[in-house]
């Protein structure tokens, strides 16, 4: 493992067979992988964790992904939509409590009346925090036009998971219609990176049917795609999908330990850039977001979504935390960050050192 380690570390371009090796990493020579990639993490970006607080405001999709629990498709979830005061009220519990950054998460919506919406709310924040938060969008695929006016209004970041570099993979966990296209996905990353936003993008880790090779491909993908920031984490189903009863070949602990190997060779590999531990990874292990701290995570998303609605923004079966409101979050996530020996950046934007970079040198 020392020998792939350092070949990787070194190389611009590392192979798909060094990233094959390590993330299959278990026993000693993953806890090798894990420590390097949290040695590489403190000596590019420091010890400190940002947090982002998670306001997911709506579970109104139009999207029908096989996967998710709040698909169109899926008449068994109570939804709602959280009104514009409730939002600004969310953020102002972000900057009265030192985040700094926060993000809006929704189900895909495509109008007018939602961009607009979007807008004026982004608009709205910003005034009421004095423009002292940096606000990442998690909103789905739009038009170009469309991000341009979300950004012009004051959204710093967005992130658009691929859920898979793979397109064939891609086809088979969605439906095969233009609402569910790979190259429309493709296109509106780079619509996003074009315009100037720090661009995030994500993966699920343990997909029927998914490769080493697949998992590999992403990470690569990633990298040749230049990306600033991540979030992704282990597949977990739904009870009410189609993908539910499909057969897995990794059970829900393996896909834990994948994903650990999946941040630490991305961390490795992209050394500057921003990587969420994913709230997931508590679904299968409850100290699991921190896991992902040492190996190479320096992002955490408390959810300060209003209590009431935590139950219904159901992504996956076992949902962490949907009991806890905001305050629970902050004194538990305080208690947790700093038994990974690391510091939180209260007050801090924590952009992501990669886009800094890469501004600066054009």
């Amino acid at each position: 493992m020392k020998d792939i380690l350092d070949r990787v570390i070194k190389s611009d371009q590392p192979e798909s067979k060094d990233i094959i090796v390590m993330l299959k990493a278990c026993g000693e020579d993953q806890k090798a992988l894990l420590s390097s990639a949290r040695l590489i993490k403190n000596k590019s970006l420091g010890n400190k964790v940002y947090f982002r607080g998670l306001i997911e405001f709506s579970n109104i999709c139009s999207k029908d992904c096989l996967y998710c629990g709040i698909r169109k498709g899926n008449f068994f979830i109570d939804r709602y939509n959280i009104s514009d005061q409730d939002i600004i009220n969310a953020a102002g519990f972000a900057r009265a409590n030192n985040y700094a950054s926060i993000v809006l998460q929704s189900g895909e919506i495509f109008s007018p009346v939602f961009t607009r919406r979007i807008e004026n709310l982004l608009k709205k924040i910003h005034k009421a925090t004095d423009g002292s938060l940096r606000i990442t969008l998690s909103l789905g695929e739009q038009d170009k036009e469309t991000y341009i006016r979300w950004f012009n209004s004051g959204a710093h970041r967005y992130l658009l998971r691929i859920e898979t570099s793979n397109p064939d993979l891609y086809v088979r966990i969605h439906p095969q219609d233009d609402l569910h296209n790979f190259d429309k996905r493709l296109q509106s990353l780079y619509h996003l990176k074009s315009i100037g936003y720090q661009t995030g993008t994500g993966v699920m880790i343990g997909l029927p049917g998914q490769t080493y090779e697949d998992l590999a491909n992403d990470i690569l993908f990633m990298k040749t795609f230049e990306i600033d920031m991540v979030g992704m984490g282990p597949y977990i189903e739904h009870s009410d999908t189609p993908l539910f009863n499909s057969n897995n070949s990794l059970n829900l602990q393996q896909r834990f330990s994948l994903t650990l190997n999946m941040i630490a060779v991305l961390r490795i590999v992209m050394p500057k850039i921003n990587i969420a531990a994913a709230t997931a990874l508590q679904a299968i292990d409850k100290m699991g977001r921190e896991k992902a701290i040492l190996a190479g995570a320096n992002v955490i998303m408390p959810n300060i979504t209003p209590g009431i609605y935590r139950d219904s923004y159901s992504l996956y079966n076992n949902k962490p935390c949907t009991d806890e409101n905001a305050d629970d979050c902050i004194n538990c996530l305080d208690a947790r960050i700093k038994m990974t020996g690391s510091e939180i950046g209260y007050g801090e934007w924590g952009d992501s050192i990669f886009f800094i970079d890469k501004s600066s040198s054009c």
